[in-house]
């Protein structure tokens, strides 16, 4: 068992505890707008929990934000620095999209705990987690029209394949903001609980899951990825590998055994 560990992270909370590593955005007085700097720190603490084994992940942030969206100030400053406003948009960008790729590709599941503003990429990547908690007074927004950007960060992808594709339209050309309590209407997220107990509900579910057989789980993951751009057959051998991959584990073994002793399983995740 680890308690918090920050040292190595300008702009991130990390914790680990009992196979749940806890990521919290800490740039609260910018209501935790992804700089580079937070980019380059939630992809390090990312990685940290999967070396240091976490076989879940909580995805937060400090404050009265979840994340506002990309740092128009530093995207200020690089554009008077460089002379051009697309600067921040190239390489920075880059880094944000490769932290949701490594969110994706990660075999573990990522639970977000959404408090207060959560917009523009802040919703994608609250979208990019696997199992999003909100609290009641969350709101999202995809906010990029309001400035004359178009999306990012996956928003294009994630939003369509939970709420359609009329809905999600809507939500993107007019930049409103969705309550908490519509989200859940719409299935943009999977539940919506009071905000004192937000990351101690969302810490509870993903201790359930860090308790399960994360081999399976991660296997799951890969063909929940895959399965919209899979046809039928594809999907089908992807299942049929899969199954086998997981009909070979210990935590397979392990299931068939409890059952038919009558008991709990043991699961490792192996």
């Amino acid at each position: 068992m680890r308690g918090t560990d920050n040292m190595e992270f300008e702009t991130v909370l990390y914790g680990f505890d009992g196979g749940v590593a806890t990521v919290t955005m800490n740039r609260p007085d910018a209501l935790n707008a992804l700089s580079m700097q937070l980019t380059i720190d939630l992809g390090n603490a990312f990685r940290r929990a999967i070396a240091d084994g976490a076989r879940a992940i909580v995805f937060t942030g400090n404050g009265r934000a979840f994340c506002s969206g990309g740092d128009l100030r530093e995207m200020q400053s690089m554009w008077e620095r460089e002379g051009r406003i697309e600067a921040f948009l190239e390489d920075p960008l880059g880094e944000l999209h490769g932290v949701i790729r490594l969110m994706r590709e990660t075999p573990i599941p990522f639970v977000a705990a959404v408090n207060g503003v959560c917009a523009g990429a802040g919703v994608n990547f609250a979208l990019a987690c696997d199992v999003v908690f909100a609290a009641e007074d969350a709101a999202f927004r995809e906010a990029f029209v309001r400035i004359g950007l178009s999306p990012d960060c996956g928003g294009t992808f994630f939003l369509p394949r939970a709420v359609g594709e009329k809905i999600a339209t809507e939500l993107f050309f007019t930049g409103d903001a969705v309550s908490a309590e519509r989200a859940l209407q719409i299935g943009m997220i999977n539940h919506v609980v009071p905000a004192a107990s937000l990351v101690a509900e969302a810490t509870a579910f993903a201790a359930k899951l860090a308790a399960g057989p994360t081999g399976s789980i991660g296997r799951i993951k890969e063909m929940m990825n895959a399965t919209f751009s899979n046809d039928l057959e594809q999907q089908l051998a992807l299942e049929h590998r899969c199954q086998i991959e997981s009909g070979k584990s210990a935590d397979f073994k392990e299931g068939v055994a409890a059952f038919f002793e009558k008991r709990p399983p043991n699961f490792t995740g192996n």
